[in-house]
């Protein structure tokens, strides 16, 4: 069973960056899709950015285009988020989810691995 595990949160000011990583326990990584989801304190959790088996496809969501970038290491079994130009409203617990095949859309129900998320909070 494929254990995920997220690093790389923190504190950061607006404007600034993180890396978040999610390293795989199992080498079945490579042939799971991959995605960030986020959930903010009293809402739900949601979309962020995904990834393909072979990572030459990429999905985001709206609010992050431009400033996220999801890719991945298949050597490694890990997947990253590179965050750029944070703001306030990206103040969330970040995690990490493996689908076990080809999906790799903004559905939250069709992630069948989590990670236990790392926090980040960006001030303002």
């Amino acid at each position: 069973q494929v254990q995920l595990v997220e690093s790389g949160g923190g504190l950061v000011q607006a404007g600034g960056s993180l890396r978040l990583s999610c390293a795989a326990s199992r080498p079945t990584f490579s042939v799971s899709a991959m995605a960030w989801f986020r959930q903010a304190q009293g809402k739900e959790r949601e979309f962020v950015a995904a990834i393909s088996r072979s990572g030459d496809n990429t999905n985001y969501a709206n609010g992050v285009k431009g400033r996220f970038t999801i890719s991945r290491d298949n050597a490694k079994n890990t997947v990253y988020l590179q965050m750029n130009s944070l703001q306030y409203e990206d103040t969330a617990v970040y995690y990490c989810a493996a689908n076990l095949g080809v999906y790799f859309g903004s559905d939250k129900n069709a992630y069948e691995r989590w990670g236990p998320g790392t926090q980040v909070t960006v001030s303002s």
